[in-house]
């Protein structure tokens, strides 16, 4: 827990055991933390340097513990001067990259990059700088990170950033496909699945994109694309197939299973016309005797099952595909 000001696992581990203590030999610390005296004796002289422990004065090899609330106050309050520090320059060089970027070139709208751990390295960057959605477009051959070795996803999932990928049938069938899949969406990711998609392809906010070079090497390699029009155009590539894909679904058994061929039951159908005549979800809910939690989670469902993302879309949808005349009985629409 102390990493974030410097402190490894075993320095943690000897403050805390000095803290509990309040003041110990080395011979003793060592057998608590089960390492040999030279170590302990280096780790006490790390401490120390952090102003953390100190010798007892009059008895040689014997420590005590500073007082955490000082001790640790003080190293928070540098690392979080040291953290402005760098947001600051952060900022400044963002300005200036604008600046220069205000007319871009062709060359500045596409990066190449080249090798596995180049590629790895930029494709993690790119879910770690988004802030709002990352939509994904995922093939049963990764080119150089695989699902499970995906750190990023769940860190920016935490974060808050919204997931909606697509994949290929063929995922399904491979060793970990359902694990992933599953922790994907235990993580309230959406997942879709299709026959094939037509590229490998990950899009952060819109606003960044990243699809893989085909090559006869077997080397990797990607284009970063920026802001363009090519970017929209990846942008539309990826609705589309998320338009055509079918919802995946956690089973009651753990396992992940298709929930395409499974329409709006009556009970959807009720809710959606009595939203379509205007009333409210809170209204709805008292009209058919549901919970409001209730109502609102089949509309979500109804939208994901549409594909559409407003409430708007949702009932161009019901009449296209004809769901509210299915209902047959009550209000007419």
């Amino acid at each position: 827990m102390l990493a974030a000001i410097g402190l490894d696992e075993t320095h943690e581990s000897a403050y805390r055991a000095l803290v509990s203590v309040g003041a110990a030999d080395v011979p003793d610390l060592a057998r608590r933390l089960t390492l040999g005296e030279p170590e302990t004796e280096r780790t006490l002289r790390r401490l120390e340097r952090h102003g953390l422990a100190a010798q007892a004065s009059g008895r040689a090899g014997r420590w005590v513990a500073a007082p955490p609330g000082v001790a640790l106050g003080a190293l928070l309050t540098q690392q979080r001067h040291e953290l402005e520090k760098a947001e600051l320059a952060a900022t400044l060089l963002a300005e200036e990259y604008r600046a220069q970027a205000a007319e871009p070139t062709v060359h500045d709208l596409v990066e190449v990059v080249t090798g596995a751990a180049a590629v790895s390295q930029r494709f993690l960057q790119l879910q770690l700088g988004a802030s709002a959605e990352v939509c994904a477009l995922v093939t049963g051959s990764p080119i150089a990170v695989t699902g499970m070795e995906n750190s990023a996803e769940e860190q920016a999932t935490r974060r808050g950033v919204s997931y909606r990928v697509v994949v290929e049938r063929t995922v399904l069938d491979l060793p970990m496909g359902l694990v992933e899949l599953a922790t994907a969406i235990g993580r309230d990711e959406q997942v879709r699945v299709v026959d094939r998609v037509p590229t490998k392809l990950v899009i952060a906010d819109g606003s960044l994109a990243m699809v893989p070079l085909t090559s006869r090497t077997a080397e990797p390699a990607a284009l970063v694309v920026h802001a363009s029009g090519l970017l929209e155009s990846l942008a539309g590539l990826f609705e589309a197939v998320w338009r055509d894909a079918l919802p995946l679904r956690l089973g009651e058994d753990g396992t992940v299973a298709e929930d395409g061929t499974e329409g709006p039951d009556g009970t959807d159908l009720e809710i959606l016309s009595l939203l379509l005549a205007g009333l409210t979800d809170a209204s709805v809910a008292k009209q058919l005797d549901l919970g409001l939690r209730t109502v609102q989670r089949r509309v979500k469902r109804l939208m994901e099952l549409a594909g559409v993302t407003t409430r708007l879309q949702l009932g161009w949808h019901a009449y296209e595909k004809d769901w509210v005349s299915r209902r047959g009985r009550g209000a007419g629409l």
